[in-house]
């Protein structure tokens, strides 16, 4: 080989490798994903958004065509050790963090140092919340239950999930339009407070009707009221009222809703969230989701991308707002540019 011709061959070979590597991250993001993604939920196992997100990642897997573990990490504020987790991690598609409206406290409930628009949600549905006593405790009524804690401030024990969490939110809301105060004890999600509910370790809880639903129909708990403007039925158990029907007030801070899923962190690239989102609005369509919503008391929702990130941050403004109005926030929600909507 001459050497004009050997120069020619090596510049080839050099182009030709030059390309290759020039193209192979193009490549890898269309592969995406090639490895188990892990889901980390805030909350604690056997609560609805723990559920909801096995739910939802089952489904995915089969769009996605690889495995989703999905794991807990709980504890600090308004599931701020399990966002502080995923966060640190990479903005690759490869970790995703299972959540709720709850999160959006954490910020004003000193766990959190940003906005919630770090994330970009995907929102499965929810369901209505509502107050329960224990089977065992002498309540029939939302009236007998606010009269006796009016005649004992403090004295009666209730739980909601978390501090900062939707249910904690209602709690405080109840409370505020009813002129009364209830022991707030808090636990590291719905499951844990619905069981101390059923066992009497507490007598008031307010959960979801998706996640009592169960201990209602075995006669653990009593339903008193809907924390919604409508009555609710739920089957085997009866139709239970709304809590507004007795107390009015209540509209100056209800109803609340829900907004249950997942996210990814904002900045990870475009291409993967669209990925996301196709195999998420696929999941949404199953069979397998529909029948769980159904069976499950929830309302299907399917946002994400930009519909999803209006949702959360209007729940931000008013969780936020909602809380410092209640004397119930450590920090003022416009430390953290959060509007008052």
């Amino acid at each position: 080989m001459n050497t004009l011709n050997g120069t020619k061959l090596a510049l080839c070979i050099a182009t030709s490798a030059f390309v290759v590597a020039a193209v192979q991250p193009a490549h890898a993001a269309k592969k995406y994903p090639s490895r188990t993604i892990t889901n980390t939920v805030v909350w604690g196992a056997g609560g609805g958004t723990d559920s909801i997100n096995r739910m939802i990642m089952a489904e995915m897997a089969k769009e996605l065509d690889v495995s989703i573990k999905v794991t807990n990490k709980t504890g600090g504020v308004a599931g701020s050790i399990g966002m502080s987790s995923v966060y640190s991690k990479k903005a690759d598609g490869y970790n995703l963090v299972g959540l709720s409206e709850s999160n959006v406290t954490a910020a004003v409930n000193g766990g959190w140092n940003q906005r919630f628009d770090v994330w970009s949600p995907f929102i499965v549905g929810g369901s209505p919340d509502l107050i329960s006593v224990s089977a065992s405790s002498p309540y029939n009524t939302l009236e007998e239950l606010i009269n006796a804690a009016k005649a004992n401030p403090g004295s009666i024990k209730a739980g909601a999930g978390g501090s900062g969490s939707i249910h904690h939110l209602n709690l405080l809301a109840v409370e505020k339009g009813t002129d009364i105060k209830f022991k707030f004890v808090p636990y590291p999600g719905s499951a844990p407070s619905q069981t101390a509910a059923a066992t009497g370790e507490i007598t008031v809880v307010i959960t979801s009707a998706s996640e009592q639903a169960a201990l209602l129909r075995a006669g653990q708990l009593k339903p008193l009221a809907m924390l919604v403007e409508d009555s609710f039925s739920i089957t085997d158990v009866g139709t239970i009222p709304s809590a507004f029907d007795t107390y009015s007030s209540l509209s100056d801070h209800l109803p609340i809703s829900q907004a249950i899923g997942f996210a990814i962190r904002n900045d990870a690239p475009e291409d993967i969230k669209v990925k996301l989102g196709q195999a998420f609005s696929e999941a949404m369509k199953s069979q397998a989701v529909t029948e769980w919503a159904e069976k499950n008391l929830y309302s299907l929702s399917g946002a994400y991308g930009d519909d999803a990130k209006q949702i959360f941050s209007k729940l931000e403004s008013n969780f936020s707002w909602t809380l410092w109005d209640l004397g119930a926030a450590k920090v003022v929600p416009s430390t953290f540019g959060i509007p008052k909507l």
